[in-house]
């Protein structure tokens, strides 16, 4: 049984390695040298934590029904940091340079941490594993001691330690909530955002930075320390109280308004909230944009509620079905194409915000605090994946997160007139190809119509092929409808691109929503 668990993990780690060798094919240096090896690496050191997986032998509880999706997750900050590297290099903007060569070393730093890790603890010792993990953690460090100055080694080194850190606390209190994989981007991410927080506090004189950077930098860590905080805090106290809730209520209060608005005054040099006010009402069309977008959550609200109605009238058990819950990826995409044609700037703010406002609920629903807690549970539990095993319900934020990241990570300081050149200019579209069209056109056709599955899985063949044709033609939708988009007859390259990115779709057992468009948008930018 071995083997026929392994197959679709297999073609899983297939499709990561083409997608590696084709941006190594474009990029061709050290740095994509360093990524093959690591990519080769992590595909041993995977097998490894599936193993420990199946035994138990992992040391924090991760997801059961997935496998450790190492290898996948791992190659995602390197190639992100590769590619933004070229492109800033093509525009000529050093800065920027040196930060994709960091982002670059620092992903590569964690997912070889994450596999000597696993390396470390299976308990005959696996030699060749071994030796491949040093072989390539050797070129890595190598590469870095000969490409990077002082003070880049000093915050790659800290961005390291916050991961642990993080990694420790986090795993801890939320059991079966992430495999491996999913661990290291998620916890990657926030310990990266927190590190560049702390180092732009502290020389806050030069202010270069985009007031909208620093709103996404704040609202990240502010969430993730008040998440801690009141984690470490209803260890002590019961949570379902009124006191408490009072208690969470105003400790949210004095948080907000007395440690993240004075950090956010002192890093953009205004108020927050008029700055706020009077960026969301600065032109016509943001205010536009703002009534259509609360007519749509006001929609969203009432497919809940009326599903919500229709199970308690029909039966206890009433699963919502696939169709219904790909209803709220329909409404994402209406969501965010007008704001990617039209504002982008007001798209990246209120994706933030709604950020905030996501993982909020979902810590009033998992401390079940008092006025609304109890309801939530009701509603959401309606929505249930079979990713959600663990006591968090994240599959809303993890959509909203796959949407939202390209438009964040899109380099808007190394791109001239504000989009690249060719399939560049599609990659602040790439989570709603990937996500929005993508993932919701082949459940929906796979489900009603599929009949040929793709061999180990539970996807179909005509799932995805239908997928790569919606995909195409949101793509020339996109042509027709955004003016700023010139593709210059790099079209071969979309195809290969959106066909890779659906077949990865088809076989991984990670939250696709996050894996997705992440690379969908290493390849529009390679």
């Amino acid at each position: 049984t071995g083997i026929m668990l392994n197959k679709p993990v297999l073609v899983e780690s297939l499709i990561v390695f083409v997608i590696v060798l084709f941006v190594h094919a474009v990029v061709w240096d050290r740095y994509s040298w360093c990524a093959v090896a690591l990519t080769i690496q992590a595909f041993y050191a995977q097998f490894k934590w599936d193993r420990l997986l199946q035994l138990g032998g992992a040391v924090f509880q991760f997801r059961t029904a997935a496998n450790s999706g190492l290898l996948p997750a791992s190659m995602v900050i390197p190639l992100l940091g590769i590619t933004m590297k070229e492109r800033c290099k093509s525009a000529g903007i050093v800065y920027f340079e040196r930060f994709g060569i960091v982002v670059a070393s620092t992903g590569m730093l964690v997912a070889l941490f994450l596999s000597v890790i696993a390396v470390g603890i299976t308990k005959p010792v696996p030699t060749n594993t071994c030796i491949l993990t040093g072989v390539a953690g050797s070129i890595i460090i190598y590469t870095m001691k000969h490409s990077l100055t002082v003070s880049e080694v000093i915050e790659v080194l800290e961005v390291l330690l916050i991961f642990v850190y993080l990694s420790m606390i986090l795993l801890y209190l939320l059991p079966r909530c992430f495999t491996p994989g999913e661990a290291l981007l998620v916890l990657g991410g926030i310990s990266f955002v927190l590190n560049q927080l702390i180092k732009r506090s502290l020389n806050v004189i030069e202010g270069r930075g985009d007031p909208i950077d620093f709103f996404l930098l704040v609202a990240v860590v502010g969430v993730v320390l008040l998440g801690l905080f009141f984690t470490v805090l209803f260890i002590f106290m019961d949570s379902g109280t009124w006191i408490s809730s009072m208690f969470f209520h105003m400790m949210t209060a004095v948080l907000g308004l007395g440690v993240i608005m004075p950090w956010l005054y002192r890093l953009i040099q205004r108020n927050p909230l008029f700055w706020l006010l009077q960026f969301l009402f600065q032109t016509q069309t943001r205010v536009y944009l703002l009534v259509y977008w609360t007519f749509l959550a006001a929609s969203a609200c009432g497919i809940v509620f009326y599903q919500n109605a229709k199970r308690s009238s029909e039966s206890k058990k009433h699963q919502a079905s696939t169709i219904t819950r790909k209803y709220f990826h329909f409404i994402v995409v209406a969501t965010y194409v007008p704001g990617l044609i039209y504002d982008r700037q007001l798209l990246y703010v209120a994706a933030v915000l709604c950020l905030a406002v996501f993982i909020f609920l979902e810590y009033i629903r998992y401390f079940r605090i008092k006025p609304f807690g109890q309801t939530l549970r009701h509603l959401l539990s309606l929505f249930l994946d079979e990713r959600d095993s663990g006591p968090l319900i994240l599959t809303h934020i993890y959509l909203l997160l796959g949407m939202s990241l390209p438009v964040w990570l899109f380099p808007r300081s190394c791109a001239p007139k504000g989009t690249l050149s060719g399939a560049g200019a599609l990659v602040p579209y790439s989570g709603v190809l990937a996500v929005g069209v993508g993932d919701t056109i082949a459940s929906v056709f796979g489900s009603t119509m599929g009949e040929i599955k793709w061999p180990g899985t539970k996807k179909t063949f005509e799932g995805t092929m239908t997928a790569i044709f919606a995909q195409i033609i949101a793509v020339a939708l996109i042509l027709i409808f955004d003016s700023s988009v010139n593709l210059n007859s790099s079209y071969a390259w979309i195809l290969a691109s959106v066909s890779l990115v659906s077949l990865l779709e088809a076989y991984t057992t990670q939250i696709d929503n996050l894996l997705l468009p992440l690379y969908l948008q290493i390849m529009f930018m390679a």
